[in-house]
């Protein structure tokens, strides 16, 4: 049976799909889409996976995706990333059985994606990519998809797509952002680009970006025409987002926990996805989020889940008449809801710095200032600080060692050569010396072999001691031919 492209593909395939759930790196796994799928999601990606991985380590197939079949978890779409044709279509094969489609990632902004030359770094790379697509859609069962960012340029984007269309893709999501714009500095998704995209193209097209709310896919469907809308972070703070509901946080994470102890995933991914449910809640019980930080099992958190539960119906049962959310959330706490991420003024205000000197500060510049406050301080040196609340940071505070006469490392305090451990240990051997500040006795050592050789010597027989002898003899001939 030929396969189905274009319309028929998402009509028939991927049964008019509308509610997208994206794909995300260790947080789009099993369990999270069947939690997803329940509550109105019709159709899926997996995280990112790496094609030349992927080919290589049957572990990383079994764990990805070969250890998932299940039958609830379709229509599904395989995500790979890649930057080889070959490379790309020997791993969406052995991919292919698993799967609905296979998706090519053009759309990654993060420096891994940067230094590993795939997503949105090979966007300016037509004629690969091209080939990469032209091969997929020649030797694959399934169809091939595309998600991609824009250009800031609307036309280039349009070509672009023209492009991929051409080569064979026959799905396009579109996330309405460049690649420059991530973190912090993201801003508003470009519905303008992904309304020009879906004019121009005659394939099915999704859109990515500023879905907060199920009231944000019905505008954007209705502004850019698209078929259906891919949701990320909305979809993490509120996995009922497409059914148009707000739940009680501890409800959806308890029904996630269930499907987790059915379908296991790495711990981290379950940590991961309670930090974005109990997001408001845990800015209110710091201590808590502590705690979901260092726990090491899935009961842990379940305990970890069960503590903000009570704590917030015990704030639920003295909350008075007309109290209104804090912060200016548009619900409590305690309900899901989505997370503006901060731009760049609020990220400054946020750190204490007024923004008007220097704009964003660079996480070094912060590292260097003498009062080094934590809250400053990246996330690996908070842990530290946690850990160890007398580290500090401080250059100026750090000791002074004296540096080693031959490398400029610092030196040993009680080394006989004055020298770092490395040097002083080329050394000692060279004139069969002892240093006890380092703990180097190759003199004393030697001594105590060559007193053993003679005890021997004085306890063989002699024909035994003649043969010891010419055998050492022989010994040090070869040695010197070999050292001349």
């Amino acid at each position: 049976m030929p396969k189905l492209r274009g319309e028929a593909f998402w009509r028939e395939t991927l049964r008019s799909a509308h509610y997208v759930v994206a794909p995300m790196v260790d947080q789009s796994e099993l369990a999270w889409r069947l939690l997803s799928r329940r509550h109105g999601a019709q159709l899926c990606y997996t995280p990112m996976l790496h094609a030349q991985v992927f080919l290589r380590d049957a572990n990383y197939r079994r764990e990805n995706l070969y250890g998932e079949a299940c039958p609830e978890d379709r229509p599904l779409i395989v995500q790979f990333c890649a930057n080889d044709p070959e490379v790309f279509v020997q791993a969406a094969l052995l991919a292919q059985d698993y799967c609905d489609a296979i998706d090519l990632n053009l759309g990654c902004p993060q420096m891994i994606a940067k230094r590993g030359h795939y997503g949105a770094f090979l966007q300016e790379e037509w004629d690969l990519l091209q080939r990469m697509i032209l091969l997929a859609n020649e030797k694959l069962s399934v169809p091939i998809t595309c998600k991609i960012r824009v250009f800031p340029d609307i036309d280039k984007t349009v070509k672009y797509a023209q492009m991929l269309e051409k080569a064979g893709c026959q799905l396009l999501t579109v996330h309405g952002r460049t690649k420059e714009q991530k973190g912090p500095l993201a801003g508003v998704a470009s519905w303008e680009h992904i309304q020009a995209v879906r004019k121009a193209v005659n394939i099915p097209v999704f859109a990515n970006g500023n879905i907060q709310c199920l009231s944000d896919v019905e505008e954007c469907i209705r502004k850019t025409g698209v078929h259906g809308v891919m949701s990320a972070e909305g979809n993490l703070h509120n996995p009922a987002l497409f059914e148009g509901r707000n739940p009680l946080v501890w409800e959806v994470a308890e029904e996630y926990l269930e499907i987790v102890r059915k379908y296991p995933c790495p711990l981290s991914y379950v940590r991961a996805h309670l930090f974005k449910l109990w997001h408001h809640t845990l800015q209110v019980y710091q201590q808590l989020r502590e705690e979901l930080a260092k726990v090491k099992t899935l009961e842990g958190i379940a305990d970890v889940n069960r503590e903000l539960k009570l704590r917030c119906q015990e704030e639920i049962a003295n909350q008075k008449e007309g109290e209104k959310p804090k912060e200016g959330l548009p619900f409590f706490h305690w309900i899901c809801q989505p997370y503006i991420r901060p731009g760049p003024k609020e990220r400054c205000r946020e750190n204490g710095d007024s923004g008007t000197e220097k704009g964003v500060r660079g996480k070094r510049a912060l590292e260097e200032e003498e009062d080094v406050n934590s809250e400053l301080l990246s996330k690996n040196k908070q842990k530290k600080k946690l850990r160890n609340p007398n580290k500090t940071f401080d250059p100026s505070l750090k000791p002074k060692y004296a540096k080693c006469d031959q490398c400029g490392n610092p030196k040993g305090t009680k080394c006989v050569f004055n020298m770092c451990r490395g040097c002083c240990k080329k050394r000692a051997f060279k004139e069969v010396a002892d240093c006890p500040g380092h703990g180097l006795l190759f003199k004393t050592k030697y001594e105590k072999s060559l007193s053993w050789q003679h005890s021997q010597r004085g306890t063989q027989t002699p024909e035994i001691s003649q043969r010891g002898d010419a055998e050492v003899g022989e010994r040090a001939v070869l040695t010197e031919a070999a050292d001349s």
